[in-house]
């Protein structure tokens, strides 16, 4: 089905709107030296990537940082550039205790919902770590259920917490080359530019080339080439003709 670019725009501005407060200070330890004085080990931080993209998986990461072997120049993976974040990944991969990822299809996401398949992405990384750990400090305002450990949530705590921000920047990382990837196979949407996000490249694309199975089919922009399912109308049951009536349709 044809398109206008000016119909996908307009879907797309109608959107929920939420606001990133970008904040300029940088992450520590400190949450993470809170919970290590009370007793707890192994802390690991978590943090998504591409909950707001109309295409592709979304991603989650959880990681253990070494107290003693800290990796410098960590930051909101928000903040910092392709290359640098893709450097960061590298020292985080080499100097982490452990780490986690975990993916959750655009199918599942059609399937459930964007919160739901987040926090299944959440609770998976968690479980991929090579040891258990012994406390989970979350990005957001919810704690997904089923975790190995204790957890807060942290609201901004990509931009408060250095394990946060590593998974971020993990997060980040993994799903951009998983793009990079889908790119490849699905030549024409621009995956590797712009990681599946509702850029005015990639709503140019999907007004020429349709949908592909990899776009998540209930945000708003795919409304165009989404199939309701159709709703049978009950039947009128049709009263029975006269000669039809037996002795106990009669009436008196």
């Amino acid at each position: 089905r044809l398109v206008s670019l000016r119909q996908l725009h307009s879907l797309w501005s109608q959107r929920p709107f939420t606001s990133a407060r970008i904040s300029c200070q940088m992450p520590d330890f400190s949450i993470e030296s809170g919970l290590l004085a009370a007793g707890h080990r192994l802390i690991c931080g978590v943090d998504e990537a591409g909950r707001g993209c109309l295409a592709g998986a979304v991603v989650a990461a959880c990681v253990i940082l070494n107290p003693g072997d800290l990796p410098d120049g960590v930051d909101d993976s928000k903040k910092l550039s392709a290359a640098r974040r893709a450097d960061l990944y590298d020292v985080i991969m080499e100097k982490a205790l452990g780490v986690g990822v975990a993916y959750v299809e655009a199918s599942e996401i059609d399937s459930t919902n964007i919160l739901i398949a987040t926090m299944k992405a959440m609770r998976l990384a968690a479980h991929e770590l090579p040891m258990r750990p012994g406390y989970a400090c979350i990005d957001g305002n919810v704690v997904p259920q089923d975790l190995p450990c204790l957890a807060s949530a942290y609201v901004g705590g990509d931009a408060r917490s250095l394990s946060i921000a590593a998974a971020s920047i993990v997060a980040k990382e993994s799903r951009s080359r998983l793009m990079r990837r889908l790119d490849q196979a699905l030549p024409g949407y621009g995956f590797a530019t712009h990681d599946g996000y509702g850029t005015a490249a990639h709503l140019d694309a999907l007004a020429r080339l349709g949908p592909s199975p990899q776009h998540r089919m209930t945000f708003a922009p795919l409304k165009p080439w989404r199939t309701e399912p159709e709703v049978l109308k009950p039947r009128k049951r049709k009263a029975p003709a006269a000669a039809q009536l037996s002795f106990f349709d009669a009436t008196d």
